[in-house]
């Protein structure tokens, strides 16, 4: 067997990246694609590797040199009009070594796992597409298969559906084709098909004609949940980069984006607290069915969403701001109501601390276990304090610690003699038991405290995180006013108003799912307690901070747990925890529970 790797193209996507050499020359975390694929095939005992080269072909060959002939045996066909011609013109040129031996085709933008080339080459079917179900990320072409595993179909970019997504596989751009099959099929309709239609085409074209004409022996090979990514853009590279990370900067790479793990479609998310049981799925659809007004429509600005707001919670107009997710309205708060002292709760949301600079915090860490405090202990502590600022999240980030609304009430009624200012965050505050019952806006509590403000993310028990909403409520008019000024004009766009429009029809449902989410982590939270490692916090949110008690350290585990596609928050990184071994679980559904579970068990 041999492989040939189709290295011609000038990867003008990638920019500067392959101005000075070619596109399978970029680097991965340190190392070519050229140099990985290499020694990947190298370990298959191949009799030769042909790459195909075209656009800074010289400079490849010089990269290459003779680092590799004493593991594999390396030839070069040249593509001297690669900038007038496409890749079927490419492998045209090696047409004669593709009928000489069985053989790999690959492409040379492409990093994949190692497995996937030893299962193709250990599979007894002569003649293999590697395919991938359809994913977001994927570009190109898509192909339909049987119960066989006959391609059933090639569907080029032209007759892509979106309606069909859930039948299309992606083409991974590698191959085994016999030599037989090489010189009976695919190289003389390769052929008819260049003279037919010129050499500015794709190779995967004569499969598809194949195909359509005759029954082919070509079958498909779907790679599951291996790992691979073709790398186009720096778009691509950087979610290569991440896919293929080494254990100790994987999950730095992850953590430094904050979200859009849609790009990674195996990654269990267990950081990111949405409620898995909302919205429906017939607020969905008119979602959906609105979707093109609302995308070209601009939004309102702070008047109506504040008001539409103000119907949402039941609250009046004046008393309410709107943000883009609750982060910004902590930045408007931070950066415009100054405070020399400020009373910090740790474990916390390092969000406020992190935008809380130039004022002195003072730490209230609990000594009681599981971080468990009420409002007397708060009381106690900060009584001799002199603090201007309590910053009080309820139910806590990330130790689900919760203190009752008539407790709460009692601690700004406190803090209002002396003079204090309060902030209540209050996120996770319906995940709660009596969940109904425990919010704090309300007029008639606002109006009793001017010193009370109170913030809401509309990402956590509403599960719409990518609208980015939030709210921040006083009975202080000027300081609304002030808030509603520091923000942009359209700070919210037209899908998260349009959201907020259409919630009351809806809010039966809601109301629904936060007793199905409390089900669902009593459940969690009893199968948890069957992990000999991990010593499990009751919590009244969406998640479980745990402390490893054996085994793993915080860090180990959640390299350990990225390895199986798991994301945890490692907590142990948080200041002031004294050096104790901290992850934070979110509650997802019964299904991505019970798998993590079984992980967990199989460590």
């Amino acid at each position: 067997m041999q492989a040939i790797i189709l290295a011609a193209g000038m990867g003008r996507r990638l920019g500067d990246l392959t101005k000075g050499h070619t596109k399978c020359m970029v680097e991965v975390n340190g190392t070519t694609l050229i140099d990985r694929a290499i020694l990947q095939l190298s370990k298959l005992k191949l009799n030769r590797l042909i790459i195909v080269v075209g656009y800074k072909g010289k400079e490849l060959k010089e990269y290459i040199g003779n680092r590799y002939d004493d593991i594999l045996k390396i030839e070069y066909v040249e593509n001297p009009i690669y900038d007038k011609t496409n890749n079927i013109y490419s492998l045209a040129l090696a047409k004669e070594m593709l009928c000489q031996d069985d053989t790999i085709l690959l492409e040379s933008d492409l990093i994949f796992d190692d497995s996937i080339l030893e299962e193709l080459i250990n599979h007894p079917d002569p003649n293999l597409a590697l395919v991938a179900k359809y994913e977001t990320w994927m570009d190109g072409t898509m192909v339909r298969i049987d119960q066989e595993r006959n391609i059933v179909n090639f569907v080029p970019k032209a007759a892509f559906r979106y309606e069909d997504v859930s039948v299309y596989y992606k083409t991974v751009n590698i191959y085994k084709f016999s030599k037989e099959f090489a010189r009976t099929e695919y190289v003389p309709f390769l052929d008819a098909y260049s003279k037919v239609m010129g050499n500015n085409e794709y190779y995967e074209q004569v499969l598809r004609v194949i195909t359509m004409v005759h029954n082919s022996s070509l079958k498909a090979l779907d790679i599951k949940d291996k790992k691979w990514y073709e790398i186009d853009d720096i778009q691509d590279l950087d979610i290569a980069s991440a896919l293929f990370a080494e254990h100790d900067v994987k999950y730095g790479e992850y953590h430094k984006r904050y979200g859009g793990y849609w790009r990674f479609p195996s990654l269990l998310d267990y950081c990111y607290l949405v409620n898995p049981f909302f919205p429906p799925k017939r607020m969905i659809d008119e979602m959906h069915s609105n979707f093109e007004i609302l995308l070209r429509n601009y939004p309102s600005g702070q008047w109506v969403n504040s008001l539409l707001a103000a119907k949402y919670f039941g609250v009046r107009q004046e008393y309410i701001a709107v943000g883009n997710g609750a982060a910004e309205l902590i930045k408007s708060f931070a950066e415009t109501h100054a405070a020399d002292r400020i009373g910090v709760i740790y474990p916390t949301f390092d969000e406020y601390p992190n935008r809380l600079t130039g004022a002195d915090i003072v730490p209230f860490i609990s000594d009681k276990k599981d971080f468990r405090y009420d409002a007397d202990d708060l009381m106690d502590f900060y009584a001799d304090k002199n603090i201007d600022l309590l910053l009080l999240v309820n139910p806590d980030n990330p130790s689900g610690n919760f203190i009752t609304i008539d407790n709460v009430i009692k601690l700004a009624a406190w803090c209002k003699d002396k003079g204090i200012f309060i902030l209540v965050d209050e996120s996770f505050v319906d995940f709660t038991e009596g969940f109904r019952n425990n919010s704090l806006l309300h007029n008639e509590i606002l109006e009793s405290f001017p010193n009370l403000s109170v913030m809401k993310s509309i990402s956590k028990s509403y599960g719409v995180p990518g609208l980015r909403l939030g709210v921040f409520a006083s009975s202080s008019q000027a300081t609304i006013a002030q808030m509603k000024k520091d923000v942009a004009i359209w700070n919210i766009n037209s899908f998260a108003e349009f959201y907020m429009q259409i919630y009351g029809k809806y809010e039966a449902d809601y109301h629904k799912a936060c007793v199905k989410f409390a089900a669902e982590r009593d459940r969690f939270f009893c199968r948890l307690q069957e992990i000999p490692y991990l010593h499990v916090m009751p919590s009244q949110a969406n998640y479980f901070l745990c402390e490893i008690t054996e085994r793993f350290t915080s860090t180990e585990l959640t390299r350990i747990l990225l390895d199986h596609d798991v994301l945890i928050s490692n907590c142990g990184r948080k200041k002031n925890m004294a050096g104790k071994n901290l992850i934070r679980l979110a509650v997802r559904s019964a299904q991505d529970n019970d798998r993590l579970i079984e992980i967990l068990k199989s460590l």
